[in-house]
């Protein structure tokens, strides 16, 4: 029994070290999910680099049934006093149930589902940018999954070229519970 209770502590430390600070969408709605990491970041704002995917894992609690799911991110562009919402893109990357890394579509209500979410970080973003971003999933009904919320600043690409990926490449197995 001990060494299960040693276990499970060892778990949920390696799981906390492996969270990024993310807040609540003001712009879209959505819960917070489980546990959102972004990879190479535990402390925004987040540097991405150009012509790089940026990887996000997370872990969320489906809601209800979801059939399918798409990943919408919201680049948020402060000009004086306005802020100006930009949907990105995210192309073959925006089917959601395509990058599940411990389960598939549907999914059942109360399910814990892990997902990596990729985004590109593309060579017209101008090194120096920042601004806040949101990334969010809805359902088939452009219901809300979750959303969050973080600070992010382009920087210049670093030397390994990393092509834009269209799958996970490993499977994340780590669970936390952890909200932020």
């Amino acid at each position: 029994m001990l060494r299960v209770v040693v276990l499970l502590c060892a778990a949920a430390a390696a799981v906390t070290a492996q969270t990024t600070t993310v807040t609540q969408c003001t712009r879209n709605p959505g819960e917070l999910p489980v546990n959102a990491h972004v990879e190479g970041c535990l402390t925004p704002p987040c540097l991405l680099p150009q012509l790089q995917d940026a990887v996000i894992n997370v872990v969320f609690r489906a809601p209800r049934v979801l059939r399918s799911m798409t990943t919408k991110a919201t680049a948020l562009l402060q000009l004086g006093a306005i802020t100006l919402p930009v949907e990105y893109n995210l192309a073959e990357n925006a089917d959601t149930c395509r990058f599940l890394t411990n389960t598939y579509c549907p999914l059942l209500a109360g399910e814990l589902v892990s997902y990596t979410l990729r985004m590109y970080i593309e060579p017209f973003f101008p090194v120096g940018t920042a601004l806040n971003i949101e990334f969010r999933v809805v359902d088939d009904l452009d219901g809300p999954v979750w959303c969050i919320r973080m600070p992010i600043q382009i920087v210049a690409p670093v030397a390994a070229r990393s092509a834009p990926a269209t799958a996970p490449a490993t499977s994340n197995s780590t669970i936390s519970i952890h909200n932020n």
